[in-house]
């Protein structure tokens, strides 16, 4: 997954080179989502994870995310052919993280929250990786962070190819139908945990996109060099890894809505006051940081769970890939607005309208609770 985020670590070097205004660094990320969105549905409506064995679509996907990752630096490729890139990066890894989810169900039963929550750690921590390949020594050369990233994600597909398989658990997998996608809607236990997840993805992509920017500038302008913002970028979004395997724990004994509520409490009080830490004090911006990057992808993988758990089993499959789907695309908001915001308003309070979305996924599962269906999260550990 490291090379999710492997352009956009290196968004000040690129700007510079390419001349990109917001607009333009926004893209090397939102062309990844789009191209994601892409693929996670075509694979779905083919149904090619029951088509092509688990270990060589993830192998496949990993190496080709790679290629294509590696292609940006190997052919100085400009910003349109760099955009291109990127959406095919997307594309390749949907691939990789829906095939992981899938992998990782057929090994986990009663355990499935803590299962899910390390294979979203996974993500976080790949996510997270080409910031601390930055401050390794890519803080003068771009190039090198797409390379390292790339050689990450293939050595992830060798690994793939060689030791993954499927568990005791796995069964086919349910196949994407359309005319259910309205249904999903209709059930209100669905849809309350479907809204609790588009809330907590309003937040988490713009604040990894956007957060290791804030803090570069932040300490520039307390003096300190972009080596240590790197490491605390990585450590930001890193401790999301942390804070998904413990959530996970958590969520299977003391239950998925109240670990979700208490994730979307801590990163939206975070997004709200980040802001007023710019230029200050680095080491408390830095824990600031911290917390939010703990708290804000905790709950990711128990919002899938959710979901999992309260559809008619026969439509996991459509309600698990138009949850993601429509995620996905809506992190395209918000990843465009935060410059635009911090145009507007400064970076005191550009992240603050980032608070919306754990805000609306707090009233939407704490709805979820009062409903009697919600009994069936968790074994009844709402």
């Amino acid at each position: 997954m490291s090379v999710w985020f492997s352009a956009s670590a290196v968004v000040p070097a690129l700007a510079s080179a390419w001349k990109l205004g917001g607009s333009g660094q926004a893209w090397l990320t939102m062309s990844v989502q789009l191209g994601f969105v892409a693929g996670a549905l075509g694979a779905a409506i083919i149904n090619l994870p029951d088509r092509v064995p688990a270990r060589a679509l993830f192998a496949a996907s990993s190496l080709l995310a790679a290629l294509a990752t590696t292609l940006i630096p190997a052919l100085d490729a400009g910003f349109g052919l760099t955009i291109i890139l990127r959406v095919l990066t997307g594309v390749f890894l949907a691939g990789v993280y829906p095939v992981g989810m899938k992998v990782m169900a057929t090994w986990t039963r009663e355990d499935r929250g803590l299962g899910i929550g390390l294979l979203v750690g996974a993500l976080t921590l790949g996510s997270a990786a080409p910031h601390l390949l930055k401050a390794l020594g890519g803080v003068e050369d771009w190039r090198l962070v797409l390379f390292l990233a790339a050689g990450l994600a293939a050595s992830g597909g060798v690994i793939a190819a060689i030791f993954l398989s499927e568990g005791p658990f796995a069964t086919p997998s349910p196949k994407f139908e359309w005319k259910y996608a309205g249904w999903i809607w209709r059930e209100k236990e669905t849809a309350l945990a479907n809204i609790g997840y588009l809330g907590h993805m309003w937040e988490l992509y713009a604040m990894w996109t956007w957060v290791p920017v804030f803090i570069l500038a932040s300490f520039a302008a307390s003096g300190v060099g972009a080596k240590w913002a790197a490491l605390a970028s990585f450590a930001a979004i890193g401790a999301g890894g942390v804070g998904s395997v413990i959530a996970g724990k958590l969520a299977d004994g003391l239950g998925r809505t109240a670990v979700t509520i208490a994730s979307l409490i801590v990163s939206g009080s975070c997004a709200l006051t980040v802001g007023l830490l710019f230029g200050r004090s680095p080491a408390l911006l830095a824990l600031v940081c911290l917390v939010w990057g703990f708290a804000v992808v905790a709950d990711s993988a128990q919002f899938s769970a959710c979901v999992s758990e309260l559809c008619r089993a026969e439509h996991t499959g459509t309600a698990l890939t138009l949850q993601t789907s429509l995620g996905f695309l809506l992190t395209l908001m918000t990843i465009r607005l935060v410059p635009v915001m911090e145009r507007l308003v400064t970076w005191k309070w550009a992240f603050a309208f980032l608070a919306i979305g754990p805000g609306t996924g707090i009233w939407a599962i704490a709805k979820l609770r009062q409903f009697p269906g919600s009994t069936k999260i968790a074994g009844g550990k709402r």
